[in-house]
């Protein structure tokens, strides 16, 4: 690639479940580099020691970055998982307690936080930081004046600009932020834990420059800059680039989850709907339990390939299931005992799969009307991530059930969407 001297380049990086993965763009949002990292395993007692795994990635994904393109980074954000939590020694920036992880539940807070936040607030479910937070400060005995609450991405971007205490709007959903107010509600400052609580700027904002001992080590420029970042979720939908309201992201991975950009913001603990701030606009969104698990557990990956050819998708299928891989559904319909409904099963295995993909798309089309019910901006087309969007026949029912355009969004990485926010901060 011909590169001019003036050219600029912006890197993001995400750090989801499993590992992370880094993407170099100009300022045409053309990709230069990409690459990923699994974590490794460190061990402290009898625990991972997830955070100096993810420090280490850090540093090595900022190595992974080709030696001669590092001057030309003008900036650098990244992404981490939603609600994974560290409480830090506010003096030395270390983590006091091992992480809390997303996934974690505090169900021994959850009692208080319901007590203090509003009904159906997103803070109100056991895995919200602010319940990891509650069960910290119950729990530990040790002196807490000099501690601070950062997420996993507010840690990893203090590692690179070193100004303690900075987090985003999208992160600090979870904890209790009022992204439209922009400021921490008093129902939450009125707490004890308060002086904990970060202060809180727009995705994508500048912060400070690279510091200068990791500038010098990597040979980044000395006008690098370093900003606030977002949710792995969030920098996903950012890399599908569905930039107008009525545009929305459907992943079809394990699960199904959707989110919509909306002029309109939607809460409502109820169906898990919560919405996050986009600028002037909203992510409206939920997750539910059916999706490719299903699928694997009843095909492999080779007769869904085979099956799927001999579906006709302009014809709808009679067959009206449920697909869920265990009791439970959250979203769009809220019942924690609902079964899986795949009976009955015709002998034709192309039939079976046909009822159980057209049955998933009716699940996506209920969901989009739900927002829709609940006040959101009604969908007009829909970009589709996750391993499903391979299976173009599933494609072509769901455009039908939906009656709306559905296409393949072209990037679904989040580091892509990190590099986006990294780009939006330099400008």
């Amino acid at each position: 690639m011909g590169f001019q001297a003036s050219e600029r380049l912006y890197l993001g990086m995400d750090f989801g479940t499993s590992g992370a993965r880094y993407a170099l763009i100009d300022k045409q949002r053309t990709i230069h580099a990409e690459g990923k990292r699994e974590y490794p395993n460190y061990m402290k007692e009898d625990s991972l020691d997830w955070a100096l795994s993810w420090k280490t990635t850090l540093f090595s994904l900022l190595e992974d970055v080709p030696v001669h393109l590092r001057p030309l980074v003008s900036s650098i954000s990244l992404d981490g998982t939603s609600a994974t939590t560290l409480i830090i020694d506010s003096k030395i920036g270390e983590p006091l307690v091992r992480p809390y992880l997303y996934n974690e539940s505090c169900p021994d807070a959850l009692l208080l936080v319901k007590s203090i936040a509003p009904i159906n607030h997103t803070v109100c479910s056991g895995s919200s930081t602010l319940c990891k937070l509650v069960s910290w400060w119950n729990n530990d005995d040790s002196d807490k004046k000099s501690t601070m609450l950062l997420h996993q991405a507010d840690w990893l971007l203090w590692l690179l600009h070193g100004q303690l205490g900075v987090s985003d709007y999208n992160n600090a959903l979870k904890v209790g932020y009022d992204p439209e107010a922009d400021s921490y509600p008093d129902w939450l400052l009125s707490q004890p834990y308060a002086q904990l609580l970060p202060t809180v700027k727009a995705p994508g904002t500048s912060i400070g420059h690279l510091k200068g001992d990791i500038r010098t080590q990597f040979g980044f420029s000395e006008d690098c800059i370093v900003c606030t970042g977002t949710t792995d979720s969030i920098a996903a939908f950012l890399a599908a680039r569905a930039t107008k309201p009525g545009k929305a992201v459907t992943s079809l991975g394990s699960t199904l989850a959707i989110k919509l950009l909306s002029t309109t913001r939607i809460e409502d603990a109820r169906y898990g709907v919560y919405s996050h701030r986009l600028d002037d606009k909203w992510l409206v969104g939920g997750a539910s339990n059916t999706g490719g698990a299903v699928l694997k557990e009843n095909f492999s990956d080779e007769q869904l390939e085979k099956l799927s050819e001999h579906i006709n998708p302009m014809e709808a299928s009679p067959l009206d299931y449920y697909p869920l891989k265990s009791v439970g559904e959250r979203f769009p319909v809220a019942n924690l005992k609902m079964e899986p409904r795949l009976h009955p099963r015709p002998e034709s295995d192309v039939e079976y799969l046909h009822g159980i993909l057209e049955s998933i798309a009716r699940i996506e089309a209920k969901a989009y009307m739900l927002l829709k019910d609940l006040g959101a901006t009604q969908v007009n087309e829909v970009f589709t991530a996750g391993g499903g969007a391979k299976n173009d026949k599933w494609t072509k029912i769901r455009e039908r059930v939906l009656g709306l355009p559905v296409s393949r969004a072209t990037q679904t990485e989040a580091a892509y969407g990190a590099a986006l926010l990294a780009l939006k901060g330099f400008q």
